[in-house]
């Protein structure tokens, strides 16, 4: 398996465009290779800055060298980092844009998961509408912290759940079919879906480093992305008299 795209690379880190369906990390049982087991492959010792779920596309930094893993590590903690998403949901949030500040805390009987509630830790995230699609909206969210599955979880939270969501949401995928009355698929095998993963992308992070330069990775939205986009756009178009 050869690397994804590669952002920014120096000396100090390395930022990729992770493709989804590919793990940041090993995970407990080595289920499949993750990024970081490539870029070791590649580089050596390889150091873990922070993470994006195995399901989400974008925007991911790495550290290469011990200090630069120290002074990253402090600047995402810290919330030192400008994080920027995109993603589809269901509903249209009845503000335009805003900021959804929710405590959050694992599960107590599901591993993996999270949950609102007020003993747990401050979550903080800001979001706009970019489009409205009727039923769907795609949104931009900016990460003021960062808790697992934070997005995910405020969306599900507020009633407007990422699409193809298996934790937070339905986890169903998306078939054009589903955007289009009396729909008929061409051809003898079955439908296919438009979207099977998380409709969650991470676009952009900003950052200074060790010296004072600012670095400003960003990766572009993906192929499956932006195909239901458009076809969520043309569902909006009225026929042609």
């Amino acid at each position: 398996m050869k690397l994804p795209e590669i952002l920014i690379e120096n000396d100090e880190f390395i930022a990729l465009n992770k493709p989804a369906g590919l793990l940041s990390v090993p995970d407990r049982i080595q289920s499949a290779p993750s990024l970081k087991d490539l870029l070791t492959e590649k580089y050596g010792n390889i150091y873990t800055v922070h993470r994006l779920d195995r399901e989400t596309s974008g925007v991911i930094v790495y550290a290469k060298s011990p200090e630069a893993h120290q002074y990253l590590s402090v600047i995402f903690q810290e919330r030192q980092v400008e994080k920027k998403y995109f993603g589809i949901v269901w509903g249209i949030p009845a503000a335009a844009s805003g900021v959804i500040e929710l405590p959050m805390m694992e599960h107590p009987g599901k591993n993996g998961t999270m949950v609102v509630n007020r003993k747990g830790k401050p979550a903080s995230t800001g979001y706009e509408v970019v489009e409205n699609f009727g039923r769907y909206s795609l949104i931009q969210f900016n990460l003021f912290t960062g808790r697992t599955h934070q997005i995910r979880v405020h969306m599900k939270e507020t009633g407007h759940p990422i699409l193809c969501d298996p934790l937070y949401g339905d986890g169903k995928p998306f078939f054009v079919s589903s955007l289009k009355k009396n729909y008929k698929h061409s051809g003898f095998e079955e439908e296919k879906p438009i979207l099977n993963r998380l409709a969650l992308h991470a676009a952009m992070l900003s950052f200074t480093d060790m010296h004072g330069i600012l670095f400003t990775p960003e990766a572009e939205m993906p192929k499956d992305l932006r195909a239901l986009i458009n076809q969520l756009n043309k569902s909006l178009k009225k026929p042609k008299a």
